[in-house]
C-alpha cells in the first residue's frame, strides 16, 4: 500500500503558524522596543496587536516576509505614528516628529538578530520603586515575557480581574511617572535586581511543563535562560545573577529527557546520556563564578542542587547526603513550601523513608493541604513504610491536584501498580 500524500498546508495555516511562533519568541522584545521612546506600554501593546492582526490578514496573500519581526515592528511603529497624528489633530497642536530611529525603516529582509533586545531594560522598568511590589513580577511576566493575565493569575491563585486591573494601573504609572527605559546604575541595582531575578525564574517555572514537544530555544523557558545569561553577562559581579543563569542552564540541560509525548520521566529514571552536556558545562561555569564572590543566596543553592543531580552523568550515582545538606541550607535561606518538601524527600533518600515522612509531617504550613508535590512525596513514603491504605489515598489526592497530563498519567500508573501489588 502506498502512503496517502499529505495535503500541503494552506497559506492561511502557514501564516497563522508563523504568527504564533513570532508571538511566542519575540512578543516581549517587540513591546520593549515599541515602548522605549514613549514609556507607554499599553500603547505599544495595542500597536503590536494591530500589527499581528494585519499580519494575519496580509501574509496569507503576500506570503510570510523574510523577517517577520522586522515587518511587525515597522507596521506597529507606523500604527503608533498614525495614533500620534490623530491625537495631535484632535487637540489642535502641531505634531513635531522626532527623527526616526534606524528601526523604523526596517526592510523585509532584515536579519531578526539585528533587532536590539531591550527586554532587560523593560524588566528593570517594571521593578522600579514607583511600581507596587506586589505587581512587579506579574507585570514583567505579561509585558516582557508574554504570559496572559489569566495564566499568571492562576499561578498566583488570584482572581484574573483583580490582577488585570493592577496590571493596567501599573502600566499607566510607568507612563505618567516617565520612568526611563534603561538598566539602572549600580546604586539603584540592588533594590530592583531581586524582582527581576524572580520574574525570569517565574517564566522558566511556568513554562517548564510545555517544553516537551518543542525545542528549549522556542519555549518561554528558553527565553528565560537567554535573559538570565544576558543579565549575568551585564552583572558579572552579582552572584545571584550568575546563580540564576547556572540554575536555568543546569535544569534545562535535562529538558529533552521528558520526551516528545510529554510523558513525565522521574529524575532517577532519566538516562544521563540524553542530557545536554554543553548546557551542563555552561551552568557549572556560571556556578563557579558565582562562588568566587563569597555571598551565597537562594539561586546559587538551587543551582548547586541541580549540579549534584547533573553530576550523575559523570559518576553514575546521586549524592543524596550532599543534597540533604544543600536543601537544609536552602530552607534556612528561603523557607518556601517547595524547598521544605524537597528537603523531606532528600532526608528520605539519605536517612530512610521513615525519617523523610517525619520531616514531611513536621511541615505546618496551611498551604501543604493543596500542594501537589507534598501529596506525591507522601504517597511514595507511605508506601515505602508499609502504610499501603494511606499511600493509596495519598496517590489519589496527588492525582486530583495534578493538572499536567504527563505527570498525571505517571501518578495513575504508580497508583495502579501500588494496588496490583497490595
Amino acid at each position: 500500500m502506498h502512503e496517502e500524500a499529505r495535503e500541503p498546508a494552506s497559506p492561511e495555516s502557514l501564516a497563522v503558524d508563523r504568527v504564533e511562533q513570532v508571538a511566542r519568541a519575540s512578543y516581549g522584545r517587540l513591546v520593549a522596543i515599541l515602548a522605549a521612546r514613549s514609556g507607554d506600554i499599553e500603547a505599544a501593546e495595542d500597536a503590536l496587536a494591530d500589527a499581528f492582526a494585519k499580519a494575519l490578514e496580509t501574509w496569507p496573500r503576500s506570503g510570510v516576509p523574510a523577517s517577520p519581526e522586522g515587518w511587525l515592528l515597522t507596521t506597529a511603529r507606523n500604527r503608533q505614528k498614525d495614533v500620534a497624528r490623530s491625537a495631535a489633530r484632535h487637540i489642535e497642536i502641531p505634531l513635531i516628529e522626532a527623527p526616526a530611529p534606524d528601526l523604523a525603516d526596517m526592510a523585509a529582509g532584515l536579519d531578526p538578530e539585528a533587532i536590539p533586545d531591550r527586554r532587560l531594560a523593560l524588566l528593570f522598568v517594571c521593578a522600579h520603586p514607583a511600581i507596587d511590589p506586589s505587581v512587579r513580577m506579574p507585570l514583567m511576566l505579561q509585558t516582557v515575557l508574554g504570559f496572559e493575565a489569566d495564566r499568571i493569575a492562576r499561578a498566583l491563585a488570584m482572581p484574573t480581574g483583580t490582577l488585570a486591573q493592577r496590571l493596567v494601573r501599573a502600566k499607566r504609572r510607568i507612563r505618567h511617572a516617565r520612568i526611563p527605559f534603561d538598566v539602572p546604575d549600580r546604586g539603584a541595582m540592588p533594590a530592583r535586581l531581586p524582582f527581576v531575578l524572580e520574574a525570569i525564574y517565574g517564566a522558566y517555572a511556568m513554562d517548564w511543563q510545555s517544553i516537551s514537544g518543542m525545542t528549549v530555544r522556542d519555549s518561554t523557558a528558553g527565553e528565560a535562560l537567554f535573559l538570565a545569561e544576558l543579565l549575568a553577562s551585564l552583572l558579572p559581579d552579582e552572584p545571584e545573577a550568575l546563580g540564576l543563569a547556572a540554575l536555568l542552564s543546569l535544569s534545562l540541560s535535562r529538558a529533552p529527557a521528558r520526551g516528545a509525548a510529554a510523558e513525565f520521566v522521574p529524575l532517577d529514571e532519566q538516562n544521563p546520556s540524553t542530557w545536554d552536556a554543553e548546557l551542563i558545562g555552561r551552568g557549572e561555569r556560571y556556578l563557579a563564578s558565582a562562588h568566587t564572590h563569597g555571598r551565597v543566596g537562594r539561586f546559587q543553592l538551587e543551582a548547586a542542587i541541580q549540579s549534584v543531580h547533573c553530576a550523575r552523568s559523570a559518576t553514575g550515582v546521586t549524592d543524596w547526603r550532599a543534597l540533604r545538606t544543600l536543601y537544609s541550607a536552602l530552607v534556612a535561606t528561603a523557607p518556601t513550601l517547595g524547598a521544605r518538601v524537597a528537603l523531606a524527600v532528600a532526608i528520605s533518600r539519605a536517612d530512610g523513608a521513615a525519617a523523610g515522612l517525619a520531616a514531611l509531617d513536621a511541615i505546618d504550613e496551611a498551604g501543604i493541604a493543596r500542594f501537589q508535590p507534598a501529596w506525591a512525596a507522601r504517597a511514595h513514603l507511605l508506601a515505602a513504610t508499609g502504610r499501603r491504605g494511606e499511600a493509596g489515598a495519598a496517590y489519589e489526592k496527588a492525582i486530583s491536584l495534578t493538572t499536567e497530563l504527563g505527570l498525571r498519567r505517571y501518578l495513575e500508573r504508580r497508583l495502579a501498580t501500588h494496588r496490583a501489588t497490595a
